[in-house]
Order: C-alpha cells, then structure tokens, then sequence
C-alpha cells in the first residue's frame, strides 16, 4: 500500500519520529494535534481556543493531504481535568454539527505541556470531490 505523510516540520515530528498525517489506501489519520502556537506564542488559555486552534492545524492538514474537515469519519480527543467539556464540544459542533464523525471523548491525567487542555485526533477519507 502506498504510503504519504504530511510534515508540519516542527522539532517533535522529527526528534519522536512520527508525522502530522499520514495518508494510507484512501484514508488520512491525523496525529494527536495540542494547540501549539506558530513561533512559541502561548496558546490559548480557554479550552474552546484551544479547541479551535488543533481543528485548524487538523484542517491544514487534510487540505495538503487531499481531503476536509467534510471528510472527517472519526475523531479523538483526549481532555485535560482542566479542560471546559463545554467549550470544547462548542467548537468541536461549529465544525462537525453537521458532518458527525464518530466520537470518542477521554478524560487524561495531563499532556506534555501544562498550558494544554486538549488533544485531538481525526481520520478522514479522501472524497473524488476533495482529492
């Protein structure tokens, strides 16, 4: 099967060794996306920026993959006990109200960078209309 990733080049892509996306027999898997920052700005300090900062860097990633946020079949996300569930699912149904992926939603101890509430995963399928 023919394999592409998709690189954002940041330092943790290439020191872990592991890619933003992966595209595999029609499908994208997204790596958990945090809501980093361009440049080190500090994210976000509420869970629905944060929310909506990894669906962006998400739907960057289908876009040079091929695919869309349309496209998205099932996602992850992995809360913080600091996170709002609230402000999350708020900007998690701007995106997905209509599309509705599956869903699993999961209550962690923390993440690698305290500033973080969240993580997200997504996979989606690469449509004729997308890719």
């Amino acid at each position: 099967m023919k394999r592409r990733l998709i690189s954002t080049g940041t330092r943790y892509e290439r020191d872990v060794g592991y890619s933003r996306a992966v595209i595999a027999g029609g499908h994208v898997f997204t790596a958990g996306c945090a809501p980093a920052m361009p440049e080190g700005v500090d994210p976000p300090t509420d869970t629905y920026g944060q929310t909506k900062r990894c669906l962006e860097i998400i739907a960057a990633a289908l876009t040079e993959a091929g695919s869309s946020v349309s496209d998205v079949v099932r996602t992850r996300v992995y809360l913080t006990p600091a996170a709002d569930f609230e402000g999350f699912g708020r900007a998690h149904g701007e995106v997905f109200s209509e599309i509705r992926p599956a869903n699993t939603t999961v209550i962690i101890h923390s993440l690698v960078d305290p500033r973080w509430h969240l993580e997200i995963e997504a996979e989606a399928v690469i449509s004729p209309e997308t890719g």
